[in-house]
């Protein structure tokens, strides 16, 4: 027989209970962690969004009504109401004595994952029970690391003149062209979602010369690999009356700033994840490295072929990662790499495009845009996309398109490497691959 929630609502969460609160009433909600039967003392590790607490039930200091209705299973959801007492030995140096416990939920015998944090099950199978898996310390962890990040971004930005914007994420044409688009049925005819808000937020910096957005996009990519996805949560920024030089100062601050945020906010969960001397504030600036410095170290030093012009192999990236471990920009690609909107330097054969690496990991990719129309009717054509295709965007272009450049960084990729996790599908709650569209 279940408990009805009535006119029980939570008075606290586990991390308000502090010894302040010694000899007050409280009501915690969460689930069971832990159980212990000793016979005349039992214990319960209660578990809610921000930690947990020990309820301590011994007999004859509680009710026998009490004492008698708790026999609890891993992960029940239960009210507590009871009284904060000093215990040293107890999470937190407190516990609560209940005067009064409500099952909400019970579970069944055998969890199909362990929560207890003794093993770690595949991670298929916790995905498959993501719902109970995003409950381990492990996972709030990284989630709360996750919540930083975005309060973090949103605040630097904020605070330098930045526009949060929402663009569409059902499209009519492809954004980069390409094939790695998701169609769908818009009514009585076709459309795709979003590869990425690369043009919408080209046109809002016409309009608030600063702006990002934080959102999904969709990548066709049947990539089964530890670092791919095929939704995708990314910081999108684009700067007007800007270069590239502009977005590498300003990129490189945020990043130094949100593991600032991170460090000084979420430093438990970064030692829970045994990350805490990894995770470290980096030195800015970053070091600039040209394409061509960095070709030139592979195959010399690497023995590694790549001739100029070609993309860097993983197995070249896993070399470079192990001479350069922190972050750094690889600057000017070759133009024949970048797609239509990115400006050409002075020398037409290179590219005012970076990416953003750790160590071996590519964070982001950047540059400065083409805002002159006639040169980006002819970039298209280059790269074999039609300008009629492509006629709204351009005539945005007509209205005083001032100079502009951005960049978009992976939030997944970047928690990955953040929290030490060996798969990207670690940092989404509900990852969308290849193999996997539910739950």
């Amino acid at each position: 027989m279940l408990d009805e929630l009535g006119e029980w609502r939570k008075t606290h969460y586990t991390k308000d209970v502090s010894s302040e609160l010694i000899g007050q009433e409280v009501i915690l909600g969460g689930w069971v962690r832990n159980y212990r039967d000793l016979g005349g003392l039992k214990f319960i590790n209660l578990q809610d969004k921000y930690g947990e607490r020990q309820i301590t039930l011994k007999k004859g200091v509680v009710s026998n009504e009490v004492f008698e209705k708790i026999k609890v299973g891993y992960q029940y959801c239960i009210m507590v109401k009871g009284k904060v007492k000093d215990f040293k030995k107890a999470p937190g140096g407190i516990e609560i004595i209940p005067s009064d416990v409500k099952i909400l939920n019970k579970t069944p015998e055998k969890l199909p994952i362990d929560m207890t944090g003794e093993t770690i099950s595949e991670l298929d199978l916790r995905l498959n029970n993501r719902g109970l898996d995003l409950r381990s310390l492990k996972n709030q962890a990284i989630f709360g690391i996750r919540g930083e990040i975005l309060r973090s971004i949103r605040k630097f930005l904020f605070a330098n003149d930045f526009t949060e914007i929402t663009t569409p994420k059902i499209i009519g044409t492809a954004t980069e062209g390409g094939t790695e688009l998701f169609p769908i049925m818009y009514f009585d005819r076709e459309a795709f979602l979003t590869q990425s808000a690369q043009l919408y937020k080209e046109q809002l910096s016409g309009v608030y010369e600063r702006v990002f957005e934080i959102s999904p996009c969709f990548r066709a990519e049947k990539s089964r690999t530890k670092r791919h996805l095929c939704e995708i949560f990314v910081l999108d920024i684009e700067m007007a009356f800007a270069d590239m030089s502009d977005v590498l100062k300003n990129l490189e601050e945020l990043i130094h700033d949100v593991i600032k945020d991170i460090r000084a906010n979420q430093m438990d969960a970064l030692k829970l994840l045994k990350m805490e001397n990894k995770t470290i504030v980096p030195e800015i600036p970053f070091p600039r490295y040209s394409y061509d410095e960095i070709i030139d170290l592979i195959n010399k030093k690497f023995g590694i072929t790549i001739e100029w012009g070609e993309d860097i192999s993983t197995e070249a990236y896993r070399e470079l990662g192990k001479e350069l471990t922190g972050y750094y920009y690889i600057l000017n690609w070759p133009m024949s790499l970048k797609p239509f909107y990115i400006k050409q330097s002075k020398d037409p054969k290179y590219s005012e495009s970076f990416d953003l690496q750790m160590g071996w990991l590519e964070l982001t990719s950047g540059g400065t845009r083409v805002h002159n129309k006639k040169q980006l009717m002819a970039a298209l054509e280059v790269k074999g996309l039609n300008p009629a295709v492509f006629e709204s965007h351009l005539r945005t272009f007509d209205f005083g398109m001032p100079p502009h450049a951005g960049v978009g960084l992976g939030i997944a990729r970047w928690l990955t490497f953040i929290c030490g996790l060996d798969d990207i599908r670690d940092a989404v709650m509900y990852p969308r691959t290849p193999d996997r569209l539910t739950p």
